[in-house]
């Protein structure tokens, strides 16, 4: 399949709402979308990977912590659309709680930075709308 045709598809992301008590782990993008922006640790799952697995590698990849993989949160439709209305991108966002095991938060690929947040701390960040949604959703399906 071209390039051209991969566009035509959406492409299946995960991101991992990792909660070490009450504090949840994010990401500073270093590459697009959302370049520079805080977000989840996560990414893009690679043919033949399980969700689990692409969890796992994509949050070891980014900030180096090992995680133990929880409940489905929500699945989130990220679509780009250019000047036209045109769809650019589409990905369909798989997001699942996780609890840190082990590591230090430390930024590795696609990441600028890696850090532990309060929950008091979610609204000053600039986050995406859809972001801040699931890690709402994700601390009340924990302390349900």
């Amino acid at each position: 399949m071209s390039t051209s045709d991969d566009k035509r598809w959406p492409r299946v992301g995960v991101g991992a709402v990792v909660w070490r008590g009450e504090q949840v782990l994010l990401i500073r993008r270093s590459k697009p979308p959302r370049q520079g922006q805080w977000s989840l640790p996560g990414g893009k799952q690679e043919f033949g990977e399980t969700i689990e697995e692409a969890l796992h590698r994509e949050v070891k990849e980014e900030t180096d912590i090992d995680i133990s993989v929880g409940m489905l949160i929500d699945v989130v439709d990220g679509i780009a659309r250019g000047n036209d209305n045109g769809v650019v991108e589409h990905y369909t966002l798989i997001d699942i709680s996780a609890d840190w095991v082990a590591g230090e938060a430390i930024a590795g690929s696609d990441a600028l930075e890696a850090r532990w947040f309060g929950q008091n701390e979610i609204g000053t960040l600039g986050l995406w709308d859809e972001t801040i949604r699931i890690i709402e959703k994700s601390w009340q399906q924990r302390n349900d």
